[in-house]
């Protein structure tokens, strides 16, 4: 199956999509992959993001996802939890089968037995505990440091660099999460790996990307049909 992915928001979080799947792809011994990125525009997705623009970023996503089915994709993704608050309103519009990142999470942590997370991430993610997504597993989150952990994340996201004092903040907020009665830190925030890749926290994490990464392997290997993934 032919996967395209709508990137650019960030860059770093692309590059991570791009290794992951082919590496993904690769140690299941196939020796191709069919895969397409375009690029987006982190800038217009932040203020569309921060203003809860829904429709105006789902109709600057739109261009993107018809470029790929141009190409000859056969489903599209988007590279960031962040621009997925305005999935649904794409998801209407798109031209393609739409796989996304935030629908097999909680199965996943259901079935791992974990009962509650931990989110960073953006804003919207963090104040929404995954956009609401959650039915089995509950979320937490630093309320009261919402705007500091989401403004460093989001000048994370647009440098694609985290410098260490950057990723000293997650790490610890992390911790305290874990106190506060985490059972594992979801990184729900697609730029987080620059930050976590290397690290010995002292405490489960878990990379949303590598949820949905996986997903998209096995897209992409025709282990599984975009019915079992798509409304």
């Amino acid at each position: 199956m032919h996967i395209g992915l709508v990137g650019g928001i960030g860059v770093a979080a692309t590059l991570a999509y791009y290794q992951r799947l082919t590496a993904a792809v690769a140690a299941q011994g196939a020796e191709a992959l069919a895969l397409t990125i375009v690029h987006g525009d982190i800038h217009e997705l932040i203020r569309n993001n921060l203003a809860d623009r829904r429709a105006e970023q789902a109709r600057a996503f739109l261009p993107l996802v018809e470029r790929l089915k141009a190409a000859g994709c056969d489903c599209g993704a988007l590279t960031s939890l962040g621009g997925h608050f305005c999935f649904d309103e794409l998801a209407a519009l798109s031209p393609l089968p739409l796989v996304s990142a935030l629908a097999p999470l909680d199965a996943y942590f259901s079935g791992r037995g974990i009962r509650r997370i931990g989110l960073l991430g953006t804003r919207a993610v963090m104040r929404t505990r995954l956009y609401g997504k959650l039915a089995r597993t509950e979320a937490l989150a630093l309320d009261g440091e919402i705007e500091l952990i989401g403004q460093t994340y989001q000048d994370v996201a647009v440098a694609g660099t985290c410098s260490p004092a950057q990723a000293s903040l997650f790490l610890d907020a992390g911790r305290r999460l874990v106190e506060a009665g985490a059972e594992a830190i979801v990184l729900a925030g697609t730029d987080l790996n620059l930050a976590f890749d290397g690290q010995s926290p002292g405490y489960e994490v878990i990379d949303a990307l590598d949820i949905h990464v996986a997903l998209l392997a096995d897209l992409a290997l025709n282990r599984i049909s975009l019915a079992d993934v798509t409304a």
